[in-house]
């Protein structure tokens, strides 16, 4: 059995009507870099105009001082981002939450091949078996999920509207744009890394730190929950299973379904690599 969770709205999320990884996200990226490959001299950065010797050094740069820009209040893009995560939020548990800032991610070159690959190879082996499936040839089944993680550094926080990404390996948003997902540290249930269809289930099931038995040695009160909207690849799909422990050793899949919605919708997802997933805007929210 194959589920297949709608198509993802990647449309809707840019304003001139082309998917946000692949139009958008490489257009800030290779404006940043347009002076040229890995090893070059002579790198400038686009936004600031700094110069640097090595790529390594523009890529730190970018990560550290312009990873994520802002979305303001009246932006278009702000607008359907809000929209999207709104409608679920009111109809589950955290319809309490407002959404207090909205960052667009501008993902490095190195991530954004590093999931076209990823694509890629799933297409390929999908490809290669006796039976077809039309989602995975054409984009690798790729789809629209939210993925719920802790936010413990100034970004967007109302001192100085920080929008540059702290190098805590505590603060999961910022590790996980300037490193991307970890099968270890985002994975869940041992079996991936868990995503949603709705906001409201993320928000739901980001573990604070100190809070609830999440564990100890941060401060929750300054911690900070936020949603990440990303593109996935969710391929394959095995249907779900009542105990997840039965998925080990299962061959052929690249994603498993967690609980499934009405119409077949699968509300929750694990990618069992984490190279399926393109963050492409944070939500910080607050109840």
């Amino acid at each position: 059995m194959r589920c297949t969770p709608p198509r993802s709205p990647n449309l809707l999320l840019d304003r001139d009507g082309a998917a946000p990884g692949v139009t958008a996200h490489r257009a800030s990226c290779e404006d940043a870099v347009k002076s040229g490959g890995k090893g070059a001299v002579g790198l400038s950065c686009h936004r600031c105009g700094e110069q640097f010797g090595k790529w390594e050094a523009l890529e730190a740069h970018h990560l550290s001082k312009h990873a994520v820009t802002e979305l303001v209040e009246g932006d278009s893009s702000r607008k359907i981002v809000e929209i999207i995560c709104r409608t679920s939020l009111l109809k589950s548990e955290s319809s309490c939450v407002r959404i207090e800032r909205v960052f667009k991610v501008h993902n490095t070159q190195r991530t954004l091949a590093r999931f076209e690959e990823y694509r890629e190879a799933v297409k390929l082996k999908a490809s290669k078996l006796p039976k077809k499936h039309p989602r995975c040839l054409a984009d690798g089944n790729e789809l629209l999920r939210f993925h719920g993680a802790t936010l413990s550094c100034a970004l967007g926080g109302a001192a100085g509207s920080s929008s540059s990404l702290c190098a805590s390996d505590k603060c999961a948003v910022c590790r996980i744009i300037r490193h991307g997902f970890s099968a270890r540290k985002e994975g869940k249930a041992g079996v991936g890394v868990f995503t949603t269809s709705t906001s409201g289930r993320a928000y739901e099931s980001i573990e604070v730190p100190g809070v609830g038995g999440g564990g100890g040695g941060d401060d929750p009160a300054a911690t900070r929950r936020a949603l990440l909207v990303c593109r996935v690849i969710a391929g394959r799909v095995h249907k779900p299973l009542e105990n997840l422990k039965e998925f080990a050793g299962q061959t052929g899949f690249d994603s498993l379904a967690g609980k499934v919605g009405p119409y077949s919708n699968i509300e929750e997802l694990y990618l069992l690599n984490p190279r399926a997933l393109l963050p492409c805007f944070v939500v910080i929210c607050k109840a």
